[in-house]
C-alpha cells in the first residue's frame, strides 16, 4: 500500500483514526477506485439463506473474493433477460440464478465495497454470466434438453449402416488430419469402395451453414449409400460447430445413414448424438463402414463351403427322388401288369378244362350207373327202351356238347380279345405316363436350361434369385453356367417397366 500515492496522504491526514474511521475511508475510496469491475473465477461457499440474498466467494488458484448478490439486484435475472444485450432469454432456458453453483466458472459484474461489520472488502453483485467453457456447457446443455424432447437422439429412428459400402459420401475438411486417419484404413478394409468428398468447413465462422449444405448436397445427389461426418478432436470451442443445432436438425433430416465420427472418444457432440451411429474417432469411423479382409476372406470360404453343401444335399435329394420314382415306374409298368394277366388267364383257362372234364366224368358215371341198375331192375323191352332213349338222349348229348364248347370257346376267344384289348390300353396308359414322367423329370432339372443359354443367379446366402426385388446394388452374386460359376457384384438394378406395365 505505501506504493500508493493516494493512499499515503489519506492515511496521514490524521495521526490516529478509529476502526470505524478508518472503515469509512476505506470504503470511499474503494467505491470511488471500483465503481463497476468484472470479476472472473470459480464459485465456492455458496449460500441462499432464506433472505433470498446470495452469498459466495470468488476464488483462483492465488486469492479468494467475497461476493453478495442482494434480492433487490437478482430482477433481470428473474425476468429472463440480458440486462447488458437486453436480448430475451428462449423460453425454458435457466436463468443464472439456477445455473449458479459450486465449482461453476463465473464472470460477475459489480462494485466493490467495504463490509464494516467484518471489517473486509466485497463485490457488490449485479450481473451474474457462466464464463468461457461453462458458457458453451450450458448451452449445450439447454439445446440437448430441446432437440432430446423433439426425439433427435430417439434409438426408434436410427438406422443400420450398411455392411461394406460401396458408395460412401463424406463430409469433413479437406485439409484436415482425419481425413488422411480415414482414408488409410479405408485402403486396407472392405472389398473397395468409391467415397465422395464433400469439403465443409469444420471449425470457425460459416462452419456450421457449410456442413449444412454439404449434407443436403450429399443427400440431394442420392449417390450414396451412407453419409459420414468426421472431424479431429479439440476444445469445445473447436467443436462447437457441430453442437449448433442447424447441423444437427440436418443430420436428423437426411435420408440417408449417418455415420459421425467427430473429435476422441470423450468428445460427444449434438451431431453425434443425432447421428444414425457414433464412431469414437475418424478412424474408427472406417472400421465400422468395411469388415476386415480377412473376415471378407472368411465369410467367402464360409459362403462357399455352405453353397457345396447345398448342393451336395440337392444332388442326394435328386438321386433320391430319381430312385423312388424307377421303383414305382418299375411296379407299374404296362409289361408287368399284361404279363400278371396273361398268366391270370391261364390260371383261368386250367380251371374251366378241369371243370368240363369232371363234369364229362360224372355225367359218364351216372350213365354207367343208371344202366347196371336199368339192367338189373327192368326186361329186356324196357331195357330196349331205356336203351333207344340213353341212346337219343346219348346222340343229343353228342350233337349238344360240341355247340356248348363252341359256346364256350367263343366265349373264351372274345374275353382273350377283350383282355388284349384291355392290355394294350392299358399299356399305352403307361407307356404315355411314363412319357409324361420323364419330361417332367428331366423339365425339372435345373441344369436343362442352363444347356439353352440360360443361367442361374444365387445370392450370398445361396437363395436362388427370383426376382430384382431381393438384390441391392453393390451385393455379391454367384452366376452358375452350364459348365462353372461366375462371381460377379450387382452393379446396378434396373425394373422392367414393360412387365409391369402388361401386370
Amino acid at each position: 500500500m505505501h506504493n500508493r500515492p493516494d493512499v499515503v496522504r489519506m492515511l496521514n491526514d490524521t495521526a490516529i483514526l478509529g476502526v470505524r474511521e478508518l472503515t469509512e475511508r476505506l470504503r470511499g475510496y474503494l467505491e470511488g477506485k471500483f465503481p463497476f469491475v468484472w470479476v472472473r473465477g470459480e464459485v465456492s461457499n455458496l449460500s441462499r439463506p432464506s433472505s433470498g440474498h446470495i452469498y459466495f466467494s470468488l476464488k483462483d488458484q492465488d486469492a479468494q473474493l467475497q461476493c453478495v448478490w442482494f434480492r433487490q439486484r437478482q430482477q433481470s435475472a428473474r425476468q429472463g433477460f440480458d440486462p447488458l444485450t437486453g436480448e430475451v432469454l428462449a423460453p425454458g432456458s435457466p436463468s443464472p440464478l439456477e445455473l449458479l453453483r459450486n465449482g461453476l466458472d463465473v464472470l460477475c459484474a459489480g462494485h466493490i465495497t467495504v463490509y464494516a461489520s467484518r471489517g473486509q472488502y466485497q463485490l457488490v453483485v449485479e450481473l451474474v454470466q457462466p464464463s468461457g467453457e461453462g458458457m458453451l456447457a450450458q448451452a449445450f446443455e439447454a439445446a440437448r434438453r430441446r432437440l432430446a424432447a423433439q426425439g433427435y437422439f430417439s434409438q426408434v429412428r436410427k438406422r443400420p449402416l450398411p455392411f461394406d459400402p460401396q458408395r460412401v459420401a463424406l463430409i469433413t475438411s479437406p485439409s484436415g488430419a482425419a481425413i488422411h486417419d480415414f482414408f488409410e484404413l479405408a485402403a486396407k478394409r472392405g472389398s473397395g469402395a468409391r467415397i465422395r468428398l464433400f469439403p465443409a468447413l469444420v471449425q470457425g465462422e460459416g462452419a456450421a451453414p457449410s456442413v449444412v449444405r454439404a449434407m443436403e448436397e450429399a443427400n440431394a445427389q442420392g449417390w450414396a449409400q451412407v453419409v459420414v461426418l468426421i472431424r479431429g478432436g479439440g476444445s469445445l470451442e473447436d467443436l462447437w460447430t457441430f453442437n449448433e443445432e442447424a447441423v444437427a436438425t440436418a443430420v436428423f433430416r437426411s435420408r440417408l445413414p449417418v455415420l459421425a465420427g467427430i473429435g476422441h472418444e470423450v468428445d460427444v457432440t449434438l451431431a453425434d448424438m443425432t447421428a444414425d451411429v457414433r464412431a469414437a474417432t475418424p478412424s474408427h469411423a472406417a472400421q465400422l463402414l468395411w469388415p476386415s479382409r480377412v473376415e471378407l476372406t472368411q465369410r467367402t470360404d464360409e459362403a462357399e463351403a455352405a453353397l457345396c453343401r447345398a448342393a451336395m444335399r440337392r444332388i442326394e435329394m435328386a438321386a433320391e427322388a430319381l430312385k423312388r420314382l424307377e421303383v414305382a415306374l418299375r411296379w407299374l409298368s404296362p409289361r408287368r401288369h399284361q404279363n400278371r394277366l396273361s398268366e391270370r388267364l391261364g390260371l383261368l383257362v386250367h380251371a374251366l378244362e378241369r371243370a368240363v372234364s369232371q363234369w364229362l366224368h360224372g355225367i359218364e358215371a351216372e350213365f354207367r350207373r343208371l344202366d347196371a341198375a336199368g339192367r338189373s331192375s327192368m326186361g329186356m323191352t324196357r331195357l330196349e327202351m331205356l336203351d333207344s332213349r340213353i341212346k337219343t338222349s346219348v346222340n343229343r348229348l353228342e350233337m349238344a356238347f360240341p355247340r356248348l364248347l363252341c359256346a364256350k370257346e367263343q366265349k373264351l376267344n372274345a374275353l382273350a380279345q377283350r383282355l388284349a384289348g384291355s392290355g394294350n390300353a392299358y399299356l399305352e396308359r403307361w407307356e404315355h405316363l411314363l412319357q409324361t414322367l420323364t419330361f417332367q423329370l428331366s423339365a425339372g432339372d435345373p441344369l436343362t436350361p442352363l444347356k439353352r443359354g440360360y443361367a442361374l443367379v444365387h445370392t450370398p446366402q445361396g437363395d436362388l434369385l427370383r426376382s430384382v426385388e431381393a438384390i441391392k446394388p453393390g451385393m455379391a452374386v454367384e452366376v452358375r453356367l452350364i459348365d462353372g460359376m461366375l462371381d460377379a457384384m450387382v452393379m446396378q438394378v434396373r425394373y422392367d417397366t414393360t412387365a409391369e406395365g402388361e401386370n
